[in-house]
């Protein structure tokens, strides 16, 4: 009969769109990071990932691991806060996914209730900057614990900001606001805003 899994042939590997690293303090790095899965009817849940941090000599500093979840032809943030980096200072950060332990198997469609993000605002001051975002549940059935992910742009594109909440509870077919705070000056000027929910696969 059929098999749930993808042939190996089919497969097209996970793609790191971006790996950055933000200072965050003194002896603390956020890593923000974003992976694409460009097959549109194969999904891999629980995928391991490293996450490799480097000085400005392309010294090691860290190295800290995770798993995410990659739903068919979906963009997919990471974003881990404040790495322990100790005296030395975080110049640049990879991300890597071993294609090998990688288990993809078939799924025509999308079966997560994503919300969708219907307004963003920036406000605070320019030393404690805020972002809010609405975020509207299409699905009658409620949602608990929705992560979402934050990444603000400069002019170029570059990501300058990003940080993570949760939304305890979000009310079938209404909305909720998710709300991220910093302490410092953003490094540049936001130019753009994008917020992302994060749902893990079934």
């Amino acid at each position: 009969g059929p098999c749930s899994s993808l042939c190996s042939a089919s497969e097209e590997a996970p793609t790191v769109l971006f790996t950055k690293a933000i200072p965050n303090g003194a002896g603390r790095t956020d890593i923000i990071a974003e992976v694409e899965n460009k097959n549109a009817g194969a999904a891999a849940k629980s995928v391991p990932y490293t996450v490799a941090l480097y000085d400005a000599s392309q010294t090691l500093v860290q190295k800290v691991s995770g798993t995410l979840d990659l739903p068919p032809s979906a963009s997919v943030p990471v974003y881990i806060a404040g790495v322990a980096s100790g005296q030395q200072t975080v110049a640049s950060a990879f991300l890597s996914i071993d294609s090998s332990a990688v288990f993809w198997y078939r799924l025509a469609s999308d079966p997560r209730i994503v919300p969708t993000v219907t307004h963003i605002v920036e406000s605070g001051t320019t030393d404690a900057p805020v972002i809010q975002a609405t975020l509207a549940n299409p699905s009658v059935t409620p949602l608990s614990q929705v992560r979402v992910v934050v990444m603000v742009r400069d002019g170029s594109g570059n990501v300058i900001a990003a940080s993570r909440t949760v939304l305890p509870t979000m009310p079938s077919q209404g909305e909720a606001t998710a709300t991220f705070t910093w302490n410092a000056p953003f490094s540049g000027d936001a130019v753009s805003i994008e917020a992302l929910p994060l749902v893990p696969l079934p």
